[in-house]
């Protein structure tokens, strides 16, 4: 980092950070002239912000969001909705807190088999309703949901994407993922019921006359075409289908949510023009502008350089060096984009291992995977759900500040992680 390239990506960044902190203008805004910034000043170039896999804009994330964006946005026009925002409340007795609970229970599920930016997507309009039905702040809710789902994909290896990548550089199985974090993922769920029953406490009110007229509706009643509910289940059940599968198909989520939005607008009778109104693109130009500013910090070997330090100073101490790669990776995913992060760590990971002589499962791998994947619910913009969560929020009317939703992300963040600092003491031996 001596260029003065590398320094100046830095001063862009932190600004751009700042700015979208402060909210003095918007998200979106502050993203976008932070990228154009991070592209004058030749931290990065057209080419690299384009193109390159390794520095560019992730074009498989922005693309996955579009085709689920347009599938949800057909489902949208069914009742499919209502229909499961009623069922779920019913089910709950109208309850607020057990009406939350479900929600993480299902969220974090979900976002074992899904990725984590699915599940939101798929989940988000059901809350929004539920809440509206019910007479209750969306916020809480969603922000509650959108942290189970960041839990729930530490469980496997396609619940969040740097697990893929760990796996793929240290030579994992999904059955690894699942013997090792699936356990402790459960765990965090409950740990996160726990908190949200403390944070949240004052939007529990129970409404004896909504939840009369709650019971008393007809879930059915709300589906408008069932028909087109159908088509969008069959499409839907093949695209999840296709993420499942990925090992064997080989196909990329982005083109299977892609395919699957095609066949979708190709054999109903939606207007494509109102599909593409579904779309959230100020959240999709968001992801844009952040990617080209992590893509300066990485051409200009700002990232390497952390990393490098990092693995300076493990060193061969396996046992605090775990403990080190945990707490430095939540901070580090909490600020930057956890996907490149991950894929400037795990060579260097893999390093380490190998000169501590560890085998592929190594305690230092799952501490990698814990720090990047939990630390993501630290701040407003620590991971691709959140942002996206944020934008639905906004467009519906019910907006998310980024300190409202730091300030209960940095507890969260906290707790799970300490609680996952001793899971590895405890299941690795570390204490000894």
């Amino acid at each position: 980092m001596n260029d003065w390239h590398g320094w100046a990506a830095v001063v862009v960044f932190v600004g751009t950070y700042a700015l979208i902190i402060s909210e003095k203008i918007h998200r979106v805004a502050a993203a976008m002239g932070g990228a154009g910034l991070m592209l004058a000043i030749g931290a990065t170039d057209d080419v690299s912000a384009f193109y390159s896999q390794d520095s560019g804009i992730d074009w498989n994330v922005i693309f996955l969001l579009l085709g689920m964006m347009m599938i949800v946005g057909v489902l949208k026009k069914t009742g499919m909705f209502e229909y499961l925002a009623i069922w779920s409340a019913k089910k709950a007795r109208a309850k607020p807190f057990r009406v939350m609970v479900m929600l993480i229970v299902i969220t974090a599920l979900a976002s074992a088999l899904l990725d984590n930016v699915t599940t939101v997507l798929l989940v988000a309009p059901v809350t929004l309703l539920m809440c509206e039905r019910l007479a209750l702040p969306a916020a809480p809710f969603l922000i509650a949901e959108v942290m189970a789902a960041n839990i729930g994909g530490t469980a496997t290896l396609v619940g969040d994407p740097p697990n893929i990548i760990i796996a793929s550089r240290a030579g994992l199985t999904f059955n690894d993922f699942l013997v090792h974090l699936a356990p402790l993922a459960a765990v965090l769920v409950l740990v996160l019921i726990g908190l949200c029953r403390v944070m949240f406490r004052s939007t529990f009110v129970y409404d004896e006359d909504r939840a009369a007229e709650i019971m008393a509706l007809n879930e059915r009643e709300a589906i408008r075409d069932p028909r087109l509910l159908v088509q969008g289940l069959v499409v839907l059940a093949l695209v999840v289908a296709g993420f499942v599968l990925h090992p064997i198909l080989h196909y990329e989520p982005s083109i299977v949510a892609l395919l699957g939005a095609g066949v979708l607008i190709a054999v109903s009778t939606v207007e494509t023009n109102e599909v593409l109104g579904e779309v959230e693109w100020p959240t999709l130009a968001f992801f844009a502008g952040l990617f080209v500013m992590i893509g300066g910090l990485i051409d200009t070997g700002v990232i390497d350089h952390v990393s490098t330090a990092l693995s300076n100073v493990i060193g061969d101490d396996e046992q605090g060096g775990a403990q080190m790669m945990l707490g430095a990776s939540a901070v580090l995913s909490g600020v930057v984009d956890n996907i490149p992060y991950v894929a400037t760590m795990a060579p260097i990971t893999a390093d380490i291992v190998h000169d501590m002589g560890g085998t592929g499962t190594h305690v230092l791998w799952w501490a990698l995977a814990l720090g990047a994947d939990l630390g993501g619910n630290a701040t407003a913009i620590g991971a691709s759900a959140n942002v996206v969560v944020l934008g639905i929020a906004e467009r519906n009317r019910q907006p998310i500040t980024f300190w409202q939703f730091t300030k209960y992300g940095l507890i969260v963040t906290t707790a799970t992680v300490a609680v996952s600092s001793l899971y590895l003491c405890a299941l690795y031996g570390l204490l000894t």
